[in-house]
């Protein structure tokens, strides 16, 4: 009892040294930590709240980073689910809902940072974003600042992201991002683990025999 009474009146005190106009200092600082990741993997709990389904779809995995173009989330739950970047073609293989297909997207060459969560919010992050701090919170892993980022272009995919930007690390631990469907995802990221390396394996994807490939460009033309 005594240690969450500290605990609060730490983050108390804190919230009223660090004020929302340094909000671009702290965003700044996770964008310089991120250019400095050249290999990432974390566990992952991925939570999507879609109202026009109901009840929120919540999913475990590994997530795995090669920048500046590959990434990969492996789903232990629902098993088997796999969303490859390969730095040329998003895939998204769902044996858990359409078995028999895998669907491919060809990755923007500029503009975008693809299909990674976390660069789509920290890489040049001023040249997209309005940010404004919110709070400081406790995570397991120590304090982290609360950003809010609105996007500046109205035909960004997202209407708006919270972001958990670590105190000791200035890395990205936890997102709460709002997109234009109307559907929030919250991706929690655990035991990240930086530049250690990401086997190759897990950022290439090969369609296994029998599938089907779709491919959505081809559907737009």
């Amino acid at each position: 009892m005594i240690v969450s009474l500290l605990l609060a009146f730490a983050l108390q005190s804190d919230s009223q040294t660090v004020r929302p106009s340094e909000a671009l200092a702290i965003l700044d600082r996770a964008s310089a930590a991120y250019q400095s990741v050249t290999t990432l993997t974390a566990e992952f709990t991925q939570i999507i709240t879609n109202p026009m389904i109901g009840e929120p779809d919540t999913t475990w995995g590994r997530l795995y980073e090669m920048r500046p173009s590959r990434f990969a989330m492996r789903f232990t739950r629902p098993k088997g689910d796999r969303i490859v970047a390969d730095g040329r073609w998003l895939w998204l293989y769902t044996p858990s809902t359409t078995p028999g297909q895998v669907i491919r997207t060809k990755i923007p060459d500029v503009g975008t940072t693809g299909p990674n969560l976390i660069g789509q919010f920290v890489e040049r992050p001023r040249e997209r974003y309005r940010a404004r701090w919110l709070r400081a919170d406790s995570l397991a892993t120590g304090l982290a600042d609360v950003l809010r980022l609105t996007p500046l272009r109205p035909d960004w995919p997202y209407e708006d992201a919270v972001i958990w930007v670590d105190r000791a690390t200035a890395l990205v631990t936890r997102l709460d991002i709002g997109e234009s469907s109307g559907q929030r995802r919250v991706l929690i990221l655990r035991n990240l683990k930086v530049n250690g390396g990401v086997p190759q394996r897990e950022v290439t994807f090969s369609p296994p025999s029998g599938v089907r490939v779709v491919d959505t460009d081809s559907a737009r033309d």
